[in-house]
């Protein structure tokens, strides 16, 4: 392990055990480095590294603090790791999509509340009649499923998704003519599904409904640009 690797390990044992909690500054940087036995160049390396996937932020001039380490904070690196391999990932994207999303529609089932039915109901129809409307509607579908499924982490991840997959979507829209009625169609059974509170019907339909997309995908190369909505 190197004297970096080192620095990184014992900074995110003092987070783990409480001794930094999410929100405090870190000590003084001749201070931190000498309590951990490092350099303050190895110091600086690891905190540079651990700002990079967001569990430190540093501040200039007003010093170096422990994030919030909320499952969106520190999932926001993976969504631009994603983003930047979109090209040679998006069925890669869709198959982990194709397990999560399932299961995100069946906690809802379960767990959303009347007035979030409602809402969702109205997601369905986006509120105009091109790709751009639709697109927007279905993140926006997706998101609220997830969101309440009650599970912040599996929200989290499938939101840091959305973006990839987003752009395969336009690209859907643009050459599938029946795209805006059949994904109109499969939201509003998913919808249903979770209206009725039936959470395994609600896990096939949305199953269903991400499968197609990736099936889509498949046939068309894998390749989003310019950008199937999901």
């Amino acid at each position: 392990m190197s004297v970096t690797d080192d620095a990184i390990t014992k900074i995110k044992a003092m987070i783990v055990t409480g001794e930094l909690r999410p929100g405090s500054r870190l000590p003084r940087e001749a201070d931190l480095a000498a309590e951990l036995g490092v350099s303050r160049n190895s110091l600086r390396e690891a905190v540079r590294a651990l700002s990079l996937v967001r569990i430190l932020d540093v501040r200039q001039g007003d010093g170096t603090y422990v994030s919030s380490l909320t499952p969106g904070t520190l999932l926001d690196s993976m969504g631009f790791l994603l983003e930047f391999h979109q090209q040679d990932s998006v069925l890669d994207i869709l198959g982990v999509r194709r397990i999560l999303e399932p299961e995100a529609a069946a906690l809802a089932a379960q767990r959303m509340t009347g007035e979030q039915v409602r809402r969702l109901s109205e997601l369905v129809r986006p509120a105009g009649a091109g790709v751009a409307d639709l697109v927007a509607a279905d993140l926006a579908f997706h998101a609220a499923i997830a969101a309440a499924s009650g599970n912040m982490v599996l929200a989290s991840l499938l939101d840091s998704m959305s973006t990839p997959t987003m752009r395969a979507g336009i690209w859907r829209g643009i050459v599938a003519e029946d795209t805006f009625d059949r994904t109109i169609a499969e939201h509003r059974g998913i919808c249903d599904a979770i209206a009725a509170r039936d959470p395994r019907l609600a896990h096939a339909r949305a199953l269903a409904h991400v499968a197609g997309v990736m099936e889509w995908c498949a046939r068309a190369g894998a390749d989003p640009a310019p950008g199937a909505s999901a």
